[in-house]
């Protein structure tokens, strides 16, 4: 008998900590079009920002409040009743997951706030509490630098939030600080401090590179939401990619046991908007989004994939809103141009030298890394043929 997939929920920060980063920034109406092709793929919660810090953040929060109807919308706050009522007033409090940050480390107590634990216990109780008197029902106690926390610093700051009213505690690898291991083990800890009825969210920052193998190893400790950004944007190395992980659910959640509401297909179109809004932002090689994920040069690579593509492809473009790019270069082979010149529909007979020429002149001499399309190549080969009488 098979066992249903748990169901996560995903929890998009392309618009609150995506843009956080240099380069990044959006108007609030670029914001409102990529948090509405987000809520279209099927993500539970879009985080629109962080209203007390800037007017920009404030309309945001307001426009995509108004607008989302089958998502959720997240914003962030600091633990003072002043950011707690901005964020109220931007959005209500009807449908608005608020996130309430909570100091995680002595490094950030120490060096970044100069408060001791039991003032940044105070401060987040008092929010969280606040916001409960104002009408938001699930506020979620966000603990920042979480990673880099001892477990007698943040047992009793769990505790006291949870207490407090949260209905959800956020733990952040701000610094990407962790291994897998070690981030599935903080996970599996803070369920026995917060118990089953207290969801748990993650924040994974890529700075080692882990950001994803962090996410994971936090499903796979019982976490119940993953915070996660388009293309991986965010502070510094960036954070989790959505589109990675979708990938990952889309091929292995069986055997993981795991599932999620995101419709890939659709995830091209996102990321379309996110371009428009800031430029491209996914490396060449990155995977799912970048210019070359499904794209092919070489000649052995493209033998395979002109039989079937499964040969060289294990996720399908398609399934991501991509398509199959073969592109000519000096390190394809002839089988793309015999490619070309079969699908013209033309006997061997009239093929004479066409292939080695066209080999010769176009394919194995290009220098500098210049590609051409497989559809260029076919305007040369038609236009050889005519110049020697062939139709």
């Amino acid at each position: 008998m098979s066992i249903k997939p748990r169901l996560i929920s995903i929890f998009d920060s392309t618009l609150r900590d995506g843009e956080q980063a240099p380069g990044n920034a959006m108007t609030p109406q670029q914001k409102l079009a990529i948090a509405c092709a987000l809520e279209a793929v099927g993500v539970s919660t879009v985080e629109a920002g962080f209203p007390s810090s800037s007017p920009s953040d404030f309309e945001a929060v307001r426009l995509i409040s108004k607008a989302l109807k089958s998502a959720r919308f997240a914003s962030l706050s600091r633990a003072t009743r002043a950011d707690v009522s901005i964020a109220a007033e931007a959005g209500g409090v009807d449908n608005h997951a608020i996130e309430i940050m909570a100091v995680g480390s002595d490094i950030h107590l120490e060096h970044k706030r100069g408060i001791t634990r039991a003032e940044g216990r105070r401060e987040v109780v008092d929010a969280i509490g606040y916001a409960v008197s104002l009408g938001f029902t699930d506020p979620s106690l966000a603990i920042e630098d979480a990673t880099r926390g001892t477990d007698d610093l943040l047992r009793p700051l769990c505790e006291a939030g949870v207490e407090a009213g949260a209905a959800m505690v956020l733990l952040a690898d701000t610094t990407g600080c962790m291994l897998p291991s070690e981030f599935g083990d903080l996970v599996a800890r803070t369920r026995e401090w917060v118990g089953d009825e207290v969801l748990i969210s993650v924040h994974c920052h890529d700075d080692m590179g882990l950001s994803l193998s962090n996410t994971l190893a936090a499903l796979d400790a019982g976490a119940d939401e993953v915070q996660v950004t388009l293309a991986g944007i965010g502070e510094r190395a960036g954070n989790a990619a959505l589109e990675e992980l979708a990938a990952v659910l889309a091929y292995k959640g069986t055997g993981l046991g795991l599932a999620c509401g995101v419709k890939t297909t659709g995830l091209a179109d996102a990321y379309g908007r996110l371009v428009d809004a800031i430029g491209p932002v996914a490396a060449r090689a990155k995977s799912i989004f970048g210019a070359n994920a499904f794209s092919t040069q070489a000649g052995i690579h493209q033998a395979g994939l002109l039989r079937n593509p499964i040969t060289y492809e294990y996720v399908e473009p398609e399934l991501f809103g991509r398509s199959r790019r073969i592109l000519v270069g000096r390190h394809s082979g002839r089988n793309v141009v015999r490619h070309v010149i079969d699908n013209l529909g033309l006997p061997p007979t009239a093929y004479g030298t066409l292939v080695e020429d066209v080999y010769r002149d176009y394919v194995v001499n290009r220098v500098g890394g210049e590609c051409i399309t497989v559809e260029a190549l076919r305007a040369i080969v038609l236009d050889r043929l005519e110049g020697a009488g062939v139709s």
